[in-house]
């Protein structure tokens, strides 16, 4: 799947969508690419990390948000880091979770990449099978590209 200059190449089973939510015109919000990426039906309602799928997650499931900021952050310390980057299973904690849920666990890693600010957020349906999960999820994010 590719748009927005972002590709994801997930494997069969995996729900991925890559949009872009329209903007408030009263605010003139600006908006960004979002990827959302799930081993699991994705609900059609979804806040930008998440919400909605986590909380419908099983023990065997990952969701991956990838989150696009104003280009002008990825001059910012936050993502001073360069690339996609690699996921560790030491790196997963239940405490990185934007709402704690009991049995998951997570991840959030800040970078740039092409003039581009990103986090990339993963959530696990099991921080007790957390290195199995990585897999999937270490799978997903490689198969990701930022044009």
């Amino acid at each position: 799947m590719k748009a927005h200059g972002l590709r994801v190449t997930a494997p069969p089973a995996w729900d991925v969508r890559i949009f872009r939510r329209t903007a408030d015109v009263a605010t003139v919000e600006r908006t960004f690419p979002i990827v959302h990426a799930a081993n699991f039906p994705l609900p059609a309602r979804r806040g930008d990390y998440g919400s909605g799928a986590v909380e419908i997650m099983g023990p065997t499931n990952v969701m991956v948000a990838l989150v696009e900021h104003d280009p002008s952050a990825a001059a910012t310390a936050l993502f001073s880091n360069r690339g996609m980057p690699r996921v560790h299973a030491d790196d997963f904690s239940p405490r990185a979770l934007q709402r704690t849920l009991r049995g998951q666990s997570g991840v959030q890693y800040f970078f740039n990449e092409a003039g581009r600010a990103f986090c990339l957020y993963i959530v696990l349906g099991s921080h007790a099978r957390r290195r199995r999960l990585v897999e999937e999820a270490s799978r997903l994010v490689a198969s990701m590209a930022i044009q």
